[in-house]
């Protein structure tokens, strides 16, 4: 748009007015495809290992997919059943509540963390990737354990940005693999994906009766319209609707 009234103003020397330059064309609203909570428990009981508990972070705290895989160990707070999103969408924190379901899971991944950081380091490595700026104010923050990934790479590999070998966290890829092959399994036909799980988590909360300005905060929405979208796709406000239907086909059996 800006480009088109530049050439029309510098250009052809056409002014477009007022009323033309405001107009913006309409985003069509997509309705989220959301699971039931059989349908979440039903996937969950088909992943195993780092890749279920990444799933369980999903749904249970609403993480995106980058979210989860960049989540660091210092972010993790145990005591007051937070995790702390830092530079997400739009470069905003924001913080989820742990579930309590998925602590115990969540420190033996960390306890591995730990252990592989380690042996990182006696074996001469154990850096990870942090800000730029965060690298020049502590230099040493890229070897401490608190900085490391909760969900870390198998191997190590060469940090284009340094040159160094760091290990990384895991790629995205192999958690979308994962929920695909579940939703086989599970016989789950929906068009679905690892945001689904974030999609449910806000929907579920919604016909729980919690606060929408809560949810909004919860998501990290900057305006509340984001998630309003999500009472649409409601349980609680399709049954009386199917009941309405019913009675309807009732009545008109009947005369």
């Amino acid at each position: 748009m800006n480009a088109l009234i530049f050439l029309y103003k510098k250009v052809l020397d056409i002014d477009l007015g007022e009323g033309i330059v405001s107009t913006r064309s309409k985003r069509r609203v997509n309705l989220p495809t959301v699971f039931t909570q059989k349908e979440v428990a039903g996937l969950l009981a088909k992943m195993r290992g780092k890749h279920a508990l990444m799933a369980k972070l999903l749904y249970g705290g609403g993480l995106r997919l980058l979210e989860c895989v960049r989540l660091r160990v210092k972010d993790v707070d145990f005591g007051q059943g937070r995790i702390f999103i830092r530079n997400s969408k739009g470069g905003k924190d924001r913080t989820v509540i742990l579930p309590d379901s998925i602590q115990q899971e969540l420190q033996e991944q960390i306890n591995y963390v730990i252990e592989l950081h380690k042996k990182d380091l006696e074996e001469g490595f154990g850096e990870v990737y942090i800000p730029e700026a965060l690298s020049r104010k502590y230099s040493n923050a890229s070897k401490e354990t608190g900085w490391q990934y909760v969900f870390p790479s198998k191997k190590l590999s060469k940090d284009p940005r340094s040159e160094k070998t760091m290990r990384h966290h895991v790629m995205e890829s192999g958690l979308q693999k994962a929920v695909k092959n579940a939703l086989k399994q599970a016989k789950i036909y929906k068009k679905a994906s690892c945001h689904t799980f974030r999609h449910s988590f806000a929907t579920h909360l919604l016909e729980a009766g919690t606060n929408i300005r809560m949810v909004q905060q919860l998501m990290g929405h900057a305006d509340v319209k984001t998630t309003e979208i999500y009472t649409h796709v409601m349980k609680k406000d399709i049954i009386p609707l199917r009941a309405l239907w019913i009675c309807y086909k009732n009545f008109v059996s009947s005369n």
